[in-house]
């Protein structure tokens, strides 16, 4: 056993979905650079194309991270309490008590919807255990939500 794997959970990882989604949004906040420096090298100067070398790798390295962070997000129900794993290099591993639950709540952008997944995000009523599931599956998320919800009633009423 571990502290960031224990031996007794069983882990519901993140939706692959969840990469070409996240992948968008880096092109969306690359390309445009990118697009600029390939100006500036055809019309100005030359020497852009190294800045824009330097941009494509920055993009490819912070893609490479996108996947592997994507594929570490997962989380586990246990009878007590969720748990919520995270990160490669800075791991973390948050536990939250079903009684310690406020609320629950789904959302979906655009593109998550495009792609069939939504973030589920647990409120409690300490800031900083507040955890957030991304890529669950849009048919999934309603019925996770409602789980917990019902989770966290049955543990306050016996408080």
């Amino acid at each position: 056993m571990t502290w960031f794997n224990p031996d007794d959970v069983e882990w519901t990882p993140a939706s692959r979905q969840l990469i070409p989604a996240r992948l968008i949004v880096l092109g969306v906040v690359m390309l445009p650079p990118v697009v600029v420096t390939v100006i500036l090298a055809v019309a100005v100067w030359n020497g852009f194309w190294w800045f824009t070398a330097g941009l494509v790798i920055i993009a490819a390295w912070c893609a490479w991270i996108s996947v592997r962070l994507v594929l570490a997000h997962g989380w586990a129900e246990r009878e007590d309490d969720l748990l919520v794993k995270r990160g490669r290099l800075w791991r973390s591993v948050t536990v939250v008590p079903y009684g310690r639950m406020q609320y629950v709540e789904v959302a979906s952008g655009p593109l998550a919807r495009a792609f069939g997944i939504a973030t589920v995000q647990l409120h409690t009523a300490s800031p900083g255990t507040d955890a957030s599931l991304s890529g669950v599956p849009a048919d999934d998320a309603a019925r996770l939500r409602d789980r917990l919800t019902s989770r966290g009633e049955a543990r306050l009423a016996g408080l």
